[in-house]
């Protein structure tokens, strides 16, 4: 039964599957949630379908789940597609939400992200971040990447992620990939080891505490390409998130540290667009002599400035990627507006 589920998102084109108890299981397709059909699912047959779940993952066993109340795994059906699950307990029953990672990776193209974005691959150490909220589609850039970079450097590539999304086969690199929770025991401990690898390039799937930042500063200040993501939006954000992360008495050494090692911020969001799909909004910074200075001075709120008219340098702001996308016809005035970093703004450019 579940495959069968399974199968038909995935012939839909659907990002997520949502197994909730008491309602219809239910998936979005082009950003918009929808029935699969009438059928509530209530408890017993929900318990039935995460164990089938279970039972493709290669019999994983509900330990975590049954004691912990949270699971997150990936696994596959050879043919159909990969799938990222996480499993929860919601009010005394077992739920899912899954999401579908296709096999073939994708053409960046295809997806709206722009070559001032690629050009990340082409930078050989230091820190890159990606950022923005959860499915703003930071993993697919990132997936983009880390291809582009397989097939032009002989580079040795090590990604660290929770789970793996998207596979990739060795080309002109060698490709190590490796699961938090059953390769690694955490990011910190992977990306330690990682440093022992002769790695060229460490993907590192978030940065989620001090100690995974601090290592991963260091990891890139020693002559690595690091490639992670944040949960934030904006590059003048993304900097203070992680000035904030370390003691008030080692702050102004952080500042210090990252103004040398960080490479380029790239956020995004994504968009619905007027015919029903969805398109990535960025803002892109790559870092010059004035923002090293702005963040070593603390002078963060100058930033937003320089990377709306560092164009010629392969930067864009986020009002200004959106106003292109509006002009394109591609999102509706509305969607402008919302998804601006300075909406007052945005409607007195749209007059």
């Amino acid at each position: 039964m579940i495959q069968d589920i399974l199968k038909q998102a995935v012939e839909q084109n659907a990002s997520d599957i949502f197994m909730i108890p008491g309602i219809p299981i239910s998936m979005k397709v082009h950003g918009q949630i929808r029935p699969m059909n009438d059928e509530r699912i209530f408890p017993d047959v929900m318990d039935q379908l995460i164990t089938e779940i279970y039972e493709i993952s290669g019999h994983r066993k509900m330990d975590t789940i049954l004691t912990i109340g949270d699971d997150d795994f990936s696994f596959a059906l050879p043919g159909l597609s990969r799938f990222r699950a996480s499993i929860m307990k919601q009010r005394g029953s077992l739920g899912a939400i899954i999401r579908i990672v296709r096999f073939d990776l994708p053409r960046p193209e295809m997806l709206g992200i722009p070559e001032s974005v690629l050009r990340i691959s082409q930078l050989k150490k230091g820190l890159v971040l990606v950022t923005g909220a959860a499915g703003s589609g930071k993993s697919t850039t990132l997936a983009c990447v880390i291809d582009k970079i397989n097939h032009e450097r002989g580079a040795h590539i090590i990604t660290l992620e929770d789970p793996i999304e998207y596979l990739h086969r060795h080309d002109k690199s060698v490709v190590t990939q490796r699961e938090v929770g059953q390769d690694t025991e955490s990011y910190v401990n992977g990306l330690r080891a990682a440093l022992r690898q002769a790695p060229d390039v460490i993907l590192l799937g978030e940065m989620r505490d001090f100690e995974t930042i601090r290592i991963a500063m260091t990891a890139a200040e020693t002559g690595h390409l690091v490639i992670s993501t944040l949960h934030t939006v904006g590059a003048a954000n993304t900097i203070d998130r992680i000035v904030d992360v370390f003691p008030p008495d080692g702050q102004q050494q952080v500042r210090v540290q990252l103004s040398m090692v960080l490479q380029a911020v790239i956020s995004q969001q994504l968009l619905a667009t007027t015919d029903g799909k969805l398109v990535p909004a960025f803002e892109i910074m790559y870092l010059n002599n004035a923002i090293r200075n702005m963040i070593r001075e603390n002078k963060i709120h100058q930033i937003d400035n320089v990377i709306a008219t560092g164009m010629s340098e392969g930067m864009m702001s986020m009002n200004n990627s959106l106003l292109a996308l509006y002009n394109q016809r591609r999102i509706d005035k509305e969607t402008c507006i919302n998804f601006s970093t300075d909406p007052d703004q945005m409607r007195m450019r749209l007059i």
